[in-house]
């Protein structure tokens, strides 16, 4: 088996040290606020990127919706192209339309202004109203590399058997797939026999599950030793 991706959430450059040292792959660089995960300042991007000798991938979203508006649109491609000026690898972003359905006009359009960068398709992938017609929205997006999801809005501790049986029936999902939200360790390897290749830790990599707490090394290790194992 190829090796598999492991990538790791931080908020602050004072989270690289612990994510790299514990063997993360690629990292993503998102601002929580109010629960929902928001594009990090400038400021707080440069510094970050600074830190980081593995690719990272920059949060684009500006509201806790899943939507965005036409003059929003403009700042998240201004935005977009300044992070990518400061180093970014790629970006994550995503949007659903008022029917809950994969806004790929969107999407399509917002890449199309930022040509020939990877990015993943977020947590929205999740509250979509009918995932197998999600899935078959987002498989062809120009440039989409990853899809961060629970297999549900509630997470793989209710999602965890739909997405598998996904991925196990289509190798274009399981090429996609970054299993996340709720990911528990006896599910790696099940992911991994049916083709899932990237896995991406958020509250796993802190003490606690803490936003407040900073990444780990110990804890990220953890994951790269089961991945590498497998």
């Amino acid at each position: 088996m190829d090796s598999l991706l492991l990538e790791v959430a931080v908020h602050a450059a004072h989270d690289v040290a612990g994510a790299i040292e514990g063997g993360a792959d690629r990292l993503t660089l998102e601002s929580p606020a109010d629960g929902a995960d928001l594009s990090p300042d400038l400021a707080a991007a440069g510094a970050t990127l600074r830190e980081s000798d593995v690719p990272v991938r920059i949060m684009l979203r500006l509201n806790d919706s899943f939507t965005t508006t036409g003059g929003e649109f403009n700042r998240l491609v201004g935005l977009g192209e300044e992070y990518l000026a400061l180093g970014a690898e790629g970006l994550v972003l995503g949007f659903l339309d008022a029917d809950l359905e994969v806004d790929t006009e969107t999407c399509r359009a917002l890449t199309a202004a930022l040509p020939g960068v990877p990015w993943t398709f977020h947590g929205a992938f999740d509250s979509a109203l009918d995932t197998r017609r999600a899935w078959r929205d987002v498989v062809g997006l120009p440039g989409l590399t990853a899809v961060r999801t629970g297999g549900s809005s509630r997470g793989l501790a209710h999602g965890y058997d739909e997405l598998l049986a996904r991925c196990q029936e289509s190798p274009e999902v399981a090429a996609l797939a970054m299993p996340s939200a709720g990911l528990v360790a006896e599910q790696v390897p099940w992911f991994a026999r049916a083709g899932v290749t990237q896995f991406h830790l958020g509250p796993q990599a802190r003490p606690g599950g803490s936003a407040k707490a900073w990444v780990d090394a110990s804890y990220v290790r953890s994951w790269r030793s089961l991945l590498d194992d497998l």
